[in-house]
């Protein structure tokens, strides 16, 4: 979602919005919901908030908690 690349899967973190309106990061790529794709890297993260691409992706506004969470997961890398 932030740079437009295309990349195989395991390359990317999803993040998926279930049936009930939970926004999670799914690091399995696997839970139910609809899901968005982005980048595994800082930049791309911060495209995708400027922008608000995953707010248009999944249909909802997304609590600055899960851009933080995202944040997480790619420093860890």
């Amino acid at each position: 979602m932030g740079c437009n690349e295309s990349k195989e899967k395991n390359e990317l973190l999803r993040i998926v919005k279930s049936k009930e309106g939970l926004i999670e990061v799914d690091l399995t790529g696997k839970k139910n919901g609809r899901g968005a794709y982005i980048c595994k890297n800082e930049k791309c993260l911060n495209q995708v908030v400027k922008s608000k691409r995953l707010q248009k992706s999944l249909e909802c506004e997304i609590q600055e908690d899960i851009y933080e969470r995202l944040r997480g997961v790619i420093v860890d890398k």
